[in-house]
């Protein structure tokens, strides 16, 4: 039988975010980065984000894996993650964000990171293994990771929003209705919404959201 080995080698990787900063009427109390779900676009998330956000700048991050979603119109998704490697995926995505965060240069109390399907449980080890880095977190039709209560993770000091859908095919409500409790074994603040219909971005969910974001982010 032949000997087989397997070899890992670190390497540089581009990726890529935008900034839409509002002409007029910018609303400094918080800055969104925003992380789109498997299959989609720091476009498509920045222009569902901004349903929420219109006065609020917004860095929309592109997750570095892409993939073919239809080889006979050649359109191209991105994605964060898959069930092979998770842990290289997990540690790219901190890098991701640190990177962002360096470059856009915030000041921690004022980052909201908000993240659709994919990212969220992504985000949420974020804001447990690096405290201090951001101020708020938004997950929405996502998932609170497997290893919440037992993995190597600290005290979460940022305010965690969960929103999820009463239809969700993915995140299917039975689940999601215990994320209160669970995202409060490490984290004194957490709030859970829930909106009708299935698994998609809910832009009625922005008076709720905003008056979330005044309470957590003021002055």
């Amino acid at each position: 039988m032949p000997h087989i080995e397997e070899h890992h080698f670190p390497t540089l990787l581009d990726c890529r975010y935008i900034v839409q900063t509002p002409e007029s009427g910018l609303d400094e109390s918080a800055l969104v980065v925003a992380l789109h779900g498997y299959g989609m676009d720091a476009e498509t998330m920045l222009r569902l984000v901004a349903t929420w956000f219109s006065n609020h700048k917004i860095i929309s991050v592109q997750a570095p894996h892409p993939f073919y979603k239809s080889m006979e119109a050649r359109e191209v998704g991105y994605s964060w993650a898959t069930h092979r490697q998770s842990e290289e995926s997990v540690r790219l995505h901190h890098q991701i964000l640190h990177q962002v965060l360096r470059e856009i240069e915030a000041p921690p109390e004022k980052v909201l990171l908000a993240g659709f399907s994919q990212p969220v449980g992504l985000n949420y080890r974020f804001a447990a293994t690096y405290p201090g880095s951001v101020r708020g977190v938004i997950g929405v039709c996502g998932g609170v990771p497997k290893d919440w209560e037992t993995g190597d993770y600290q005290r979460v000091d940022a305010a965690l929003l969960h929103i999820a859908r009463t239809e969700d095919e993915i995140y299917q409500p039975e689940a999601t209705r215990q994320y209160l409790g669970r995202l409060s074994a490490r984290a004194d603040d957490v709030e859970y919404l829930e909106f009708p219909g299935k698994h998609r971005f809910p832009s009625l969910a922005q008076p709720a959201v905003q008056d979330w974001v005044r309470r957590k982010f003021k002055p």
